[in-house]
């Protein structure tokens, strides 16, 4: 992501995904719905648009969309597999209304 001209902050699990929210603004996050260690991605989101209304949340699975609970409201979602061009599209898609892309801040919270 970083070559695509994006900052990346990665989180090993769950709560350490919330403490990354808490100390730094994001303007995008992306989450996988499976996190280890007691907090869901889905809690992240939900968190995420809570302390970051601004930011973009992108949730990722293996499982299908249908499959899943009920996904926060003004949430994207991506199905697993995905290739990078996959990703950094939808990503651009979502921070669409930024003048560049490479000034997003991004978190991988997964």
């Amino acid at each position: 992501m970083r070559l695509y001209g994006f900052t990346v902050r990665m989180a090993e699990d769950g709560p350490a995904a919330l403490r990354a929210l808490k100390e730094t603004s994001f303007d995008a996050v992306v989450t996988d719905v499976s996190m280890p260690n007691g907090v869901s991605g889905i809690e992240v989101a939900q968190e995420a648009l809570k302390w970051q209304p601004s930011a973009k949340v992108l949730i990722v699975s293996g499982y299908a969309r249908a499959q899943l609970p009920q996904l926060p409201d003004h949430v994207s979602f991506l199905g697993k597999p995905y290739g990078l061009a996959d990703l950094v599209s939808m990503l651009r898609g979502m921070m669409a209304c930024l003048a560049s892309v490479a000034l997003a801040r991004f978190a991988v919270l997964a």
